[in-house]
């Protein structure tokens, strides 16, 4: 008899003043932290989490201002670095986490691990350019890319005033200390799915994330 796979749960952080939404899949194993792009929120992991239910505790938080964490005054890389790492030392695991930035989240990935103990880095859909407006990176996201099936997990907020008050993301991403995976993930007729893979295919991708735990 097979065990049930982990239910997701909701949770916030006990910081009045930068408060985060964050789901939660397990409770054992190395913490593997999912972050969203910018204009997006926490529910593009949803598909990818509920596959890697059972092999770890997945963390996937809403960035500040996005889905259902409230707007804050600082929202630098420091700052939500920071946020994050309180959040993973309250679990108690004991373990470094792995953590996975979507998009310009890659940017707050590779900042994360440069500041704090991290197992490994994954990005995916890295800005090739620093986008400048909000349909700027909405279109280098491709969200259009997403199965139809998968689309609902992948609703960018078009907001100006949100991608203005992340003004200190849109700079030179930090310089790297750890050295970064990018999953390619290839569907069983064996063509590259490109842009939102974690969507279009969650179960190769989660196997991909897997293989670093």
């Amino acid at each position: 008899m097979h065990p049930q796979p982990a239910l997701r749960t909701t949770h916030v952080t006990a910081s009045p003043k930068n408060l985060l939404v964050y789901d939660r899949w397990g409770q054992y194993g190395r913490p593997v932290v999912l972050l969203h792009g910018l204009l997006f929120d926490r529910t593009m992991w949803w598909p990818v989490a509920a596959e890697l239910a059972g092999s770890c505790t997945v963390i996937a938080p809403d960035l500040p201002g996005h889905g259902d964490s409230p707007a804050r005054d600082d929202y630098s890389p420091a700052r939500i670095s920071w946020d994050l790492a309180t959040l993973v030392h309250a679990l108690g695991l004991h373990r470094a986490p792995i953590i996975v930035g979507h998009g310009t989240s890659a940017w707050l990935a590779t900042f994360f691990a440069a500041t704090y103990t991290t197992h490994q880095v994954i990005t995916v859909d890295e800005p090739d350019a620093i986008p400048s407006t909000a349909d700027d990176l909405i279109a280098a996201a491709h969200p259009d890319h997403v199965r139809d099936a998968f689309r609902a997990y992948a609703q960018p907020r078009r907001d100006p005033a949100l991608l203005d008050a992340y003004h200190s993301w849109l700079a030179v991403p930090p310089a790297r200390r750890k050295a970064r995976v990018r999953l390619a993930v290839t569907g069983a007729s064996g063509g590259d799915f490109g842009c939102f893979a974690h969507l279009n295919d969650p179960a190769e991708f989660a196997a991909g994330i897997r293989a670093h735990l």
